[in-house]
């Protein structure tokens, strides 16, 4: 088979987020957890790694497979994805991880476009925003694995490479694709390999897509994916393909790890509709009394959660890993158990999961909301999985995906 575009996406919910706006824009879009599944024929392949908060090397190692894997697929160009908040320490990983897939494809420059307007990240005089707030006054400044305390994406970013950044500003994106080309070829000259390219709409990023397509790698999060698999998706028929799949029968379960403010609303709904598990690291077993819970309430049929999604004056320090493990744990008794749809809060939290579920692959489906597609696993038996970045949906996603027909 052979693939127009390949993504490299550095978690797993990002990877379902850049999955959901490929197949948007028309392109038969499948999602891989690693680089050993088998594919169907398609236009585009995600490979969703876990490499956001790993050390540099390592993640660098892994883009590189994967970018591999995607060559033999017959893919020609690479996008490398991150969240649309540019998740990232002093060190990396985004920096990093853009020089070694540039070098790989002999790229002398790239954009760097992190915008998600629909989900109101978006970037002006090359400071990212958060809705009305900039990155370094949101929620995000608080994460536990990769605070966010600088807004100006060209100083982190040039934090973590040798390679010039520079900014395209919003007045040349007003002036068209061309424009933008230009200053993207003035750049290159001076030697600068990134272009942080301000975008504060859809139309924005349209711009900068057609700008920038000419270049073998482009970086950015599912919006600039979205528009750069627009200038391709219109070659296909997608009619009849956009609603739900249909969804195999069997129990719901929630499993909810991030610690975002719109994850802690949609959980604190979903204990109201549903009987719900707190995790307490403190508490003696905690995988064991959890997975005992859970057999006692999902033979009821269902839905059932368990969580440990927590504001930040609550959460237990030097927890998180063995949170993770707990809920993977949960993950793959509930899959014994038969649950057959199983929805996931967090990104660290969906890497997790899906590891110890042993999914490889995945068909990208509808989506239950803008950016969280149902993905049904290649595996038998089938599962429906629902992979929610921490951020991302309605107060009621939780329970409308787990209640759903």
């Amino acid at each position: 088979m052979s693939a127009w575009l390949g993504c490299v996406a550095d978690d797993y919910t990002g990877g379902t987020d850049v999955a959901a706006a490929l197949r948007r824009s028309g392109l038969r879009t499948v999602l891989l957890f690693g680089t050993g599944a088998d594919i169907p024929d398609c236009d585009a392949v995600v490979v969703a790694l876990k490499t956001r908060s790993i050390p540099a090397p390592e993640a660098v190692a892994a883009s590189l497979a994967a970018r591999e894997r995607l060559a033999e697929l017959g893919v020609r160009r690479i996008y490398f994805k991150y969240c649309s908040t540019f998740d990232s320490t002093g060190e990396g990983n985004i920096g990093p991880v853009a020089d070694a897939l540039t070098d790989a494809a002999g790229g002398r420059l790239t954009v760097v476009c992190p915008a998600s307007p629909e989900h109101g990240r978006t970037v002006y005089q090359g400071h990212l925003f958060v809705g009305d707030r900039l990155l370094s006054e949101s929620p995000m400044r608080h994460h536990p694995l990769t605070p966010m305390t600088d807004s100006d994406l060209v100083r982190v970013l040039g934090a973590q490479t040798p390679h010039g950044v520079a900014l395209v500003a919003h007045q040349t994106i007003q002036r068209g694709p061309d424009a933008v080309r230009a200053a993207l070829e003035a750049l290159e000259a001076r030697g600068v390999r990134y272009a942080v390219t301000d975008a504060v709409g859809d139309s924005d990023l349209d711009t900068v897509a057609r700008a920038a397509a000419h270049l073998p790698v482009i970086t950015g999060a599912a919006g600039l994916a979205r528009a750069a698999g627009a200038l391709e998706g219109s070659r296909w028929d997608t009619s009849g393909g956009d609603g739900l799949p249909v969804l195999p029968p069997g129990p719901g379960v929630v499993l909810a790890g991030s610690c975002s403010a719109a994850t802690l609303e949609q959980v604190a709904l979903a204990r109201e509709r549903m009987p719900a598990h707190r995790l307490d690291p403190g508490g003696g077993d905690l995988i064991g009394t959890a997975t005992s819970w859970l057999e006692e309430h999902l033979a009821g049929g269902g839905p059932v959660m368990v969580y440990s999604s927590a504001p930040p004056e609550e959460r237990a320090p030097g927890s998180a890993a063995l949170l993770e493990r707990a809920l993977a744990a949960v993950a793959a008794r509930a899959a014994q158990l038969g649950a057959r749809r199983i929805v996931v809060a967090g990104g660290e939290t969906s890497g997790a999961v899906v590891n110890a579920l042993g999914v490889t692959g995945a068909v990208v489906g509808g989506e239950a909301d803008r950016g969280v597609p149902w993905l049904l696993t290649t595996g038998r038996p089938p599962l429906a999985l629902l992979l929610k970045s921490g951020n991302f949906g309605r107060p009621d996603l939780l329970v409308q995906a787990v209640e759903a027909p």
